[in-house]
């Protein structure tokens, strides 16, 4: 019996911080991974690339299991309307040309990275599942919700198997800290460059924490295990730590890991967070297991690399 052959996947959004983690885990894991630059603020030029890239995974993919892992998106929770308009024409355009450019669908998986905190902002009744139903309350959030609604139909129509990964707050090294979210990885900043860190929520705000090389696992994991799933299945899966805390309890693990005071600054603000977004999950629970790293070691992990960041004056690059 001949060994299955190499799969090969394509992670688009490679250079931020889950695309990154993905792609290594995915090379880790005996994936070929194929990433391509995208120039993102031409829309045209975007999906030009992005089909070139769907050409190139149908020619690798030749005879192969492969997969296609999207992990890009620039928007945030407070991200305007107009931005996210945009970022979600370019994914439904490449969406409905991929439809005929894919490889053989039986052989394939598609990956979206959508937002827990975003889908589930307006929610009743935490934690949120995948059984919950999903509300959001600011343009992000119904941004992620129309893309999982693509993706869906692109399942459908090409029959290849689809997974929905609603991520909680991911964190870890590389965090482009220049960008207006992430507060764990702003505690960090705020504690390398002894600057007050700006609160823009209750100290009695609970999220979920989960890091980035743990997601990546369970990325690498959900895509194994989609392809025990009919063709056209689409599976959604909440993706978190299934350890919530409050931020409160946050800066004060920060206080302890850091080994000294950090000081906070309330600001007024906060549009589209709620109190309390407790995540946890009813299916695959064995993806769950890899939710492993304690929030202290993350953070350490996490810090020391912002650290070296400010030192070298990259701290803001990305």
């Amino acid at each position: 019996m001949s060994p299955e052959p190499r799969p090969v996947a394509w992670v688009v959004g490679a250079g931020g911080l889950v695309g990154r983690h993905v792609a290594g885990e995915l090379r880790r894991t005996g994936y070929e991974v194929m990433t391509r630059t995208v120039p993102w603020t031409d829309e045209q030029a975007a999906v030009d690339a992005l089909v070139r890239g769907a050409a190139d995974l149908r020619r690798l993919a030749a005879g192969r299991p492969w997969a296609l892992a999207w992990c890009a998106g620039a928007g945030v929770v407070a991200t305007g309307e107009q931005e996210l308009s945009a970022e979600l024409r370019v994914f439904a355009q490449v969406l409905g040309l991929l439809e005929t450019r894919l490889p053989d669908a039986s052989a394939g998986v598609v990956f979206l990275a959508s937002s827990a905190g975003g889908v589930y902002a307006g929610s009743s009744g935490p934690p949120f599942t995948e059984l919950s139903e999903p509300v959001a309350l600011v343009p992000y959030g119904r941004t992620k919700l129309a893309m999982e609604r693509a993706v869906e139909r692109l399942g459908r129509r090409a029959g290849v198997r689809v997974v929905v990964g609603r991520l909680a707050n991911v964190y870890g090294p590389g965090q482009r800290l220049g960008k207006p979210q992430g507060l764990l990885s702003q505690l960090c900043l705020a504690d390398a460059t002894q600057r007050p860190l700006p609160v823009y929520v209750s100290l009695d705000t609970i999220r979920d924490y989960l890091y980035v090389v743990d997601l990546a696992r369970m990325v690498v994991r959900c895509l194994r295990l989609a392809r025990a799933e009919p063709p056209g299945a689409v599976v959604t899966k909440v993706l978190a730590s299934g350890r919530p805390v409050t931020v409160g309890h946050l800066v004060a693990e920060a206080r302890r890991v850091f080994h000294r005071p950090l000081r906070t600054m309330d600001v007024p603000g906060g549009a589209g967070q709620v109190l309390d977004l407790r995540l946890a999950s009813t299916r695959w629970p064995e993806v769950d297991t890899d939710a492993r790293t304690p929030l202290a070691a993350g953070l350490a992990a996490t810090a020391a690399d912002v650290r070296a960041r400010v030192v070298r004056g990259a701290a803001l690059d990305g």
